[in-house]
């Protein structure tokens, strides 16, 4: 039996590479359903595959305390959570995105399917309630939990009781190593850690070993400042080439073939304003395209594209070649309406006027839709000062955007960032405007999906087979949704 310092662990959803592709692991958010659990398992987050007894992947925010651990002269090592009885430790760090299930995406999908708790939630119980983390308990290890599903805690103390958590970190975690060398040395640690201070660049440590489809950052951080997102209250921070260049060379030297760009907004890469750098955002590009076959970029916004269409035209030069057809993203279009954006968002449209906001979202996907772009979007319904005519417009931009080869996800708000004091929005507040939202949404989907799979699936001979399992679910979803009256 294998000892170390610290043990650190997710649970089975996050330990999952979803077979190379991202986008399914959203799916882990939906609850029981109609699909058999293994096979659902299966097809959103299998169990990852291991080298030398490791998991061959992991998520990066686990690679990166990783990192900076072993920098300070910390033994420290990721494991599945499977393994966890093969080992002794006196820590057990667990990463956490979504634990309760009450992230945005969560609670839109029990609003729709209401069959139960997610399975993030359910899988993140398993990882606690198993023989391997009663074990390393009872030897007297201590639990710390970190990540960006830290603030649920909060909501539910008495858990930490039940399951052992001996304290909750909430903030960057390289600011976590001084309250571990305090748990190493014996001390009594705190329920709630809260830190505030950040971690200069210098200070931030390049990961070791791979991470989950090549995710790597390339800056923390966000100047838009919208009151619903909690990544607006940390300060701005681009890496330089050379500390993106490591971490890309580290997911090669593991045999990754693919690679996430990470932040906010990729295409502010470099930029202190809301107004792009072409030659920057074309570098970073061109250097991860030196090392990985396939690129995507975990987040984008309209107004940057809207900006500076030029670098999405060089952009898709440099990504789509003969292996690779498109690209992904995430992107935020939360509203169609300029009243909304001026009260909950004041930058969302920068350098554009508020006013312009929807004439932006639909020249920027124009824009994506002519150089093979093609983003999962999301709606946010339910903002504590929405009304009914910010619902219509948003109705209204939607059926502008029928045209536009994309997903559109509508989400329920959640309390986080500046309103983290305001309440949930709720299946039981929706309107007819807001069931009328969703339909579009779900006709916008269906209608895109099949094609969007078509292309999403073609990589390799398993993908055409399980294919017709995805598409299923999102019949399962529609099904569900109009059984219980929200479509």
């Amino acid at each position: 039996m294998d000892g170390v310092d610290v043990l650190l662990t997710a649970d089975r959803t996050l330990m999952s590479n979803h077979h190379g592709k991202e986008f399914l692991g959203f799916a882990t958010s939906a609850p029981p359903n109609w699909l058999p659990e293994w096979l659902f398992r299966y097809l959103f987050f299998p169990k990852m595959k291991e080298k030398d007894g490791l998991p061959w992947q992991a998520p990066y925010g686990l690679r990166k305390i990783e990192a900076k651990l072993i920098d300070k002269g910390i033994d420290a090592l990721v494991v599945d959570p499977d393994s966890l009885a093969r080992y002794r430790a006196r820590i057990i760090g667990i990463y956490v995105m979504d634990p309760f299930g009450w992230g945005p995406s969560s609670t839109t999908f029990a609003g729709i399917m209401k069959t139960g708790e997610p399975y993030l939630a359910k899988y993140f119980k398993k990882l606690l309630e198993s023989k391997g983390y009663k074990k390393l308990k009872d030897e007297g290890a201590k639990t710390i939990v970190g990540g960006p599903g830290t603030w649920q805690f909060r909501y539910e103390p008495e858990f930490l009781e039940q399951y052992g958590i001996d304290c909750v970190f909430n903030g960057e975690g390289e600011m976590a190593v001084s309250l571990i060398k305090e748990a190493l040395n014996g001390k009594k640690l705190p329920r709630f850690h809260d830190e505030c201070s950040v971690p200069s660049l210098e200070e931030i440590s390049t990961i070791r070993k791979s991470s989950v489809n090549g995710l790597i950052e390339i800056g923390r951080g966000c100047p838009r400042g919208c009151k619903f997102c909690s990544v607006t209250l940390r300060p701005l921070r681009w890496y330089p080439y050379e500390k993106i260049e490591k971490e890309l060379q580290v997911n090669e030297r593991y045999g990754v073939k693919s690679t996430i760009l990470h932040a906010e907004d990729v295409m502010l890469y470099g930029v202190k304003g809301v107004i792009p750098h072409e030659e920057k955002v074309v570098r970073i590009n061109e250097l991860a395209k030196k090392y990985m076959p396939y690129i995507s970029w975990s987040h984008a916004s309209f107004a940057a594209v809207a900006a500076k269409p030029k670098i999405i035209e060089k952009c898709s030069e440099i990504i789509c070649d003969e292996k690779q057809k498109w690209w992904g993203a995430e992107m935020g279009i939360e509203t169609g309406s300029a009243e909304l954006i001026k009260k909950s968002m004041p930058a969302k449209a920068k350098p554009f006027d508020a006013e312009k906001y929807p004439e932006i979202v639909k020249e920027a996907a124009g824009i994506m839709t002519d150089n093979n772009l093609i983003p999962a979007c999301t709606l946010i319904t339910g903002l504590p000062e929405e009304t009914d005519d910010d619902v219509i417009k948003t109705i209204e931009l939607l059926d502008d955007l029928k045209d536009f080869k994309s997903l559109i996800v509508p989400l329920f708000f959640v309390p986080m960032g500046k309103l983290k004091e305001k309440d949930w929005f709720k299946k039981e507040e929706m309107s007819e405007l807001h069931k009328e939202l969703l339909i579009q949404c779900m006709r916008h989907d269906l209608k895109w999906v099949k094609e969007i799979a078509n292309m999403y699936f073609q990589e390799k001979k398993r993908d055409v087979l399980i294919k017709p399992f995805y598409l299923l679910f999102t019949k399962i979803i529609e099904w569900q949704g109009k059984k219980r009256g929200v479509l």
